[in-house]
């Protein structure tokens, strides 16, 4: 159950109200809310991240001014993350760009790194292809676990991604019951876990929502 909030490089300030802005609300709101981490861009991380909660930053990043095929580079380090307190460092890759393979070289030289020093790698598999090929290309690549997007291809995710650990998105903001019952459906079918941002602090009640999302998580 992981929180995140990597939106504001990707997305502008659009996501946003005057709560969840501000990014001491929303480490707050992981702290309180029973999320096991939370994802932060660097920046993010140097300024506000405390060390309450296990962190996980994100290496690549882009915004969306720029159209076309997308192309998310290298802006962090796995040294520099390691040294803002992460546990673990998570790369973009988007599947079919015609810039998909230099996103995955790279990705490859982090994954070194991040083996040097002991951080795990989680790898965000977006763009073209189907949950079951961008869970597949995880498991190839070496990482970690992944993070991919719900699709009707995710029960089939679960097995090729085979040992490696899958996370679901929780994608755009959505109603509270279908965003739950969406979270039960991932978990039922071996979701590892869910990596949510928009679905909880858009909403009315971010903390109630948390909480109905960890009794899911954790129905024990």
């Amino acid at each position: 159950m992981i929180l995140a909030y990597d939106h504001g490089l990707e997305h502008g300030p659009v996501d946003f109200n005057h709560y969840s802005i501000k990014p001491e609300y929303i480490l707050n709101l992981a702290q309180i809310g029973g999320f096991d981490a939370i994802v932060l861009q660097k920046g993010l991380a140097e300024y506000y991240y405390d060390q309450q909660l296990p962190l996980v930053i994100k290496l690549n990043g882009k915004t969306s001014l720029k159209k076309g095929d997308p192309v998310s580079r290298q802006i962090c380090s796995v040294q520099e993350a390691k040294d803002l307190g992460a546990s673990a460092v998570g790369y973009t890759v988007y599947l079919g760009s015609k810039y998909e393979p230099i996103m995955l070289r790279e990705l490859g030289s982090i994954e070194e790194e991040a083996e040097e020093l002991g951080l795990p790698v989680i790898g965000w598999m977006y763009g073209k292809a189907d949950s079951s090929y961008s869970a597949r290309v995880g498991l190839e690549m070496g990482l970690d676990a992944v993070k991919i997007k719900a699709d009707d291809k995710l029960a089939l995710a679960m097995e090729a991604a085979g040992e490696m650990p899958v996370y679901v998105s929780g994608g755009n903001k959505t109603t509270h019951q279908k965003f739950l019952e969406n979270a039960r459906n991932y978990m039922e079918i071996r979701a590892y876990g869910i990596i949510a941002g928009r679905n909880i602090w858009q909403h009315k009640d971010p903390l109630a929502i948390s909480k109905d999302l960890r009794k899911i998580i954790y129905p024990s």
